[in-house]
């Protein structure tokens, strides 16, 4: 149970007469700013160690841990990965299966390319401003699957989306092309992503990277966490029906995903994505 031993006016001589390995300070930091500063001062003289709670700033959702930056120590708030072994394994995994991929796969990718350049003009790969890391902005590879001046259209087939949220969508796009229809329901036009992943802007898993005008379109902050790690080539969303779930159920799965994040969870992704495109569940 637990009991009153002294106040707070008798602290110093209570801590100075009794065995005391650690001290744990819970007050309100605003109220009680100058107190808290003194007993944390009562406590060093004498060498006890001292911990401060760090939910006085309502941060319940994330963690804390304390860091040094420069001469100082700070208390860093966080609700993503941020680092450690586990994202240390994360990227030496994208780096070790993308470089053995891309040895295995270049053959493969020639004979795309050359396919896409036959079906229609233009260039086989089509490169796109995403969103990524922290908002930064990327350049993202794909095969091209639509017509040439597929972005000029795009405003004239505004009406037709079907997609809930800022993501548009339509089933029976008019500007893929033939040999497109199959590489977006086989997946094989998002395989020039793992050059993505070698440069840094891409992780095998993590929340799609989503271009610059669907992003304009988000309106809740919180939908924007999803961007607080490196986007990748699959994710829960790869591995749950894709293309044919809300875009809220999108938002929430990448949430999930950031929340429960770990090493053996992208494993488990990864092993989950090549059945997922096998069957071309929800594909677009």
């Amino acid at each position: 149970s637990t009991r009153i031993v002294t106040k707070i006016e008798g602290f110093r001589a209570f801590i100075r007469d009794h065995v005391i390995d650690e001290v744990v300070l819970a007050l309100p930091i605003k109220s009680f700013y100058s107190r808290t500063n003194k007993l944390i001062a009562f406590c060093s003289d004498q060498g006890i160690i001292v911990r401060v709670l760090s939910d006085f700033f309502d941060f319940a959702s994330g963690q804390t841990r304390v860091d040094q930056f420069e001469t100082n120590s700070v208390v860093s708030f966080y609700n993503t990965p941020i680092d450690g072994l586990s994202v240390a394994a994360k990227r030496l995994l994208d780096m070790t299966l993308t470089s053995l991929s891309l040895l295995l796969l270049c053959p493969f990718l020639l004979i795309v390319a050359i396919f896409v350049k036959l079906d229609s003009s233009g260039r086989a790969l089509f490169t796109q401003e995403r969103v990524g890391l922290n908002k930064r902005r990327f350049r993202m590879y794909k095969f091209r699957t639509m017509v040439v001046n597929a972005e000029k259209l795009h405003a004239q087939l505004e009406s037709r989306n079907e997609a809930q949220g800022p993501v548009f969508k339509i089933k029976d796009d008019p500007r893929i092309t033939r040999i497109g229809k199959f590489l977006r329901r086989t997946s094989i036009d998002e395989l020039p992503q793992l050059f993505n992943v070698l440069k840094g802007d891409m992780s095998l898993v993590g929340p799609r990277p989503l271009p610059v005008r669907d992003y304009a379109g988000f309106n809740e902050d919180w939908q924007r966490r999803r961007f607080s790690v490196r986007p990748g080539i699959t994710c829960l969303w790869q591995v749950s029906g894709r293309s044919s779930i809300s875009f809220d159920q999108w938002m929430d799965l990448d949430m999930r995903y950031i929340d429960e994040w770990s090493f053996w969870l992208d494993l488990k992704i990864l092993a989950q994505t090549i059945p997922a495109v096998v069957k071309g569940s929800g594909a677009a």
